[in-house]
């Protein structure tokens, strides 16, 4: 049985550092972090890397599709002077270096699989099995999550015991059959289209309800009224101070997390 804090850092501390590095991770657990999301993603050498985009423009020197470079010519872009010049020479981690750092400081994680279009299979078969390898039995088991039900389908297969989380933007409407199909454990949606019966509706499943990306503290205080159990956040030293002044904001409210089907 593992268990999930009210506070998630998003890519790390995704306001503060440039996300998805291993800055944008120490920064997090500066800030207080205990639980972590990431976004995985494949090189054209089928090695799981720490990126959100399909294309590099964004957050590196380099341009173009992510799936057309092998690791080595990843590796000698910058992934830290868009953000700020203080970040220069940061690169786009790998998943292993990614691990090592999560391991060594007990962190939980939440791995989205966030494949390029047609790597869908591929990248969470790559990213589950070296999980699979890493993962210490005295931490919780990692949350794999997807907005890609193939990825979810994999996941079930290769890590039936752990968590899965079906990620929504816009639900369908069979969003509930989807989840049962899936197993999934968690409902991880969209903040901006929550209401108070939105939320009641995912509770009503029995699944701990998950929400991104909310870094006004005002809305965080209203979702949590309105029951969900955890929100992922670009500043969670920032929403945590405003929410409480104790550390009970990061890991004092807890929900089980165990695989309810």
């Amino acid at each position: 049985m593992s268990m999930l804090p009210r506070i998630i850092g998003h890519r790390g501390a995704k306001e503060s550092a440039p996300e998805n590095t291993l800055a944008s991770l120490r920064e997090a657990v500066r800030q207080g972090v205990r639980w972590i999301e990431i976004d995985v993603m494949l090189t054209r050498d089928r090695v799981p890397v720490l990126i959100h985009d399909d294309r590099l423009d964004r957050t590196t020197d380099g341009t173009g599709a992510v799936a057309d470079l092998d690791l080595a010519d990843l590796r000698r872009l910058d992934a830290g002077s868009w953000f700020d010049p203080r970040f220069a020479g940061e690169t786009v981690p790998t998943l292993d270096e990614c691990l090592d750092f999560v391991i060594g400081e007990g962190l939980g994680l939440n791995m989205e699989i966030k494949p390029y279009p047609g790597h869908e299979v591929a990248t969470a078969e790559a990213a589950i099995a070296l999980l699979r390898r890493r993962w210490p039995t005295d931490l919780p088991p990692p949350l794999l999550s997807s907005f890609e039900t193939v990825c979810l389908e994999v996941a079930q297969l290769q890590a039936p015991d752990w968590p899965r989380g079906y990620l929504m933007w816009e639900p369908p409407s069979d969003w509930a059959t989807i989840a049962d199909r899936l197993g999934a454990t968690t409902l991880n949606v969209e903040q901006s289209r929550q209401t108070a019966e939105s939320v009641a509706a995912y509770r009503a499943t029995g699944r701990p309800v998950l929400v991104y990306t909310v870094n006004d503290p005002t809305r965080a205080r209203e979702l949590f009224g309105w029951g969900v159990t955890s929100i992922f956040t670009d500043a969670p030293g920032r929403v945590a101070a405003a929410l409480s002044t104790s550390r009970t904001e990061y890991d004092g409210f807890f929900s089980p997390l165990a695989n309810p089907l």
